[in-house]
């Protein structure tokens, strides 16, 4: 499988934090334009995307609904000072360790203003030792843009959004970005389908591709967006931690990269059905496509939203390893993500 680098870039650069997808979403629409029979936007700014089956089903087709949430963790602004600093509020949670000398983005209805966040305090020349070792909470760091105060309170308003700004890289085996929590989910389930799209025999059940909002607070979005597709199985598409790094035990890793895609058996939001886990283990296995079970101590996806909406539904999550999540460094592994496109598609196609 050749990965579309291009989209998968474009869809990490965008700007989109809880509450203001809307870059996101209109990427997505216009990316999939044609791959889908309908789709609308909700009350919370969700994309439901619908596939009518392309096979006839042995009985009533199964709904199966796919979410991925479009949002990245970020800010709003909340103050902008007398010396034209502007102070923020967090939407989404933060290691506040990874937030030094960070480079931002500002995103106003005047333009996109880069700029530079660090917290309040001295710089290292002439701070204290225990000045230099405290950690400062997320209401320590502004936002210095450079500019006048005037013209930056003339650019600036309250309920602006911020988010993190640094260069996609692309190594031989890894993908580097922010926001690849939760694009990549965004890219899995447009490249899925695609696949679906071209594949011979088609598919049997009827699929809703939903493109999320305000996951990274609270699985808002897939929760109103369950109870309007009313699905039978619900997936999950999530990234999830590669902790297959220096400094972390092998048994807390949760996954390791170059294994291929996850199957969660468990998160602290959700229990996936086991007959579901069986199932994408078994056409993981007839295809030889690579994959690992997984657990996750702490952290959930949108699948939870779609198990408790309305009468329920049995859920699973799909999910890609990532290192460094929440950090502007988020490294995905290329085979991996080709494992999980590959994975989900081979599923779809297999639902009777």
């Amino acid at each position: 499988m050749a990965l579309n680098v291009d989209l998968f870039r474009r869809l990490c650069e965008t700007p989109g934090i809880p509450g203001r997808e809307e870059r996101v979403r209109a990427l997505i629409a216009k990316e999939t334009k044609g791959l889908f029979d309908s789709s609308e936007t909700d009350a919370m700014g969700s994309l439901l995307c619908v596939r009518k089956p392309t096979r006839k089903a042995k009985g009533k087709p199964v709904r199966v609904m796919l979410a991925a949430h479009m949002d990245e963790i970020g800010f709003f602004v909340r103050h902008v000072d007398d010396a034209g600093m502007v102070w923020v509020n967090p939407a989404g949670g933060f290691d506040t360790r990874n937030l030094f000398a960070s480079r931002v983005l500002v995103c106003t209805a005047k333009g996109d203003l880069k700029g530079v966040m660090n917290p309040g305090g001295k710089p290292i020349h002439i701070s204290s030792e225990a000045e230099r070792t405290k950690v400062p909470g997320v209401e320590e760091f502004f936002i210095d843009l450079g500019r006048d105060a005037a013209e930056v309170k003339k650019m600036v308003e309250v309920g602006d959004f911020v988010v993190l700004d640094t260069p996609f890289l692309e190594t031989p085996q890894k993908l580097v970005s922010k926001a690849i929590d939760n694009r990549l989910a965004c890219f899995i389930a447009i490249e899925a389908c695609r696949v679906l799209a071209k594949r011979r025999g088609g598919h049997a059940c009827e699929i809703v591709s939903a493109f999320t909002t305000q996951e990274e607070v609270g699985l808002r979005g897939a929760q109103t967006a369950a109870y309007a597709a009313k699905a039978d199985i619900g997936i999950g598409l999530d990234v999830t931690l590669a902790c297959d790094t220096p400094g972390v035990p092998d048994n807390q890793r949760v996954t390791k990269q170059g294994l291929g895609a996850g199957i969660m058996v468990q998160d602290s939001s959700m229990i996936s059905d086991h007959t579901l886990v069986a199932e994408f283990v078994a056409i993981a296995k007839k295809h030889r496509i690579p994959h690992q079970k997984c657990i996750l101590p702490r952290g959930g996806q949108d699948g939870a939203a779609i198990q408790r909406a309305g009468a329920g539904a049995r859920c699973v999550a799909i999910v890609t390893g990532t290192r460094y999540i929440h950090t502007t460094t988020e490294m995905v592994d290329k085979g991996d993500l080709e494992a999980t496109i590959e994975l989900l598609a081979e599923w779809l196609a297999s639902v009777e």
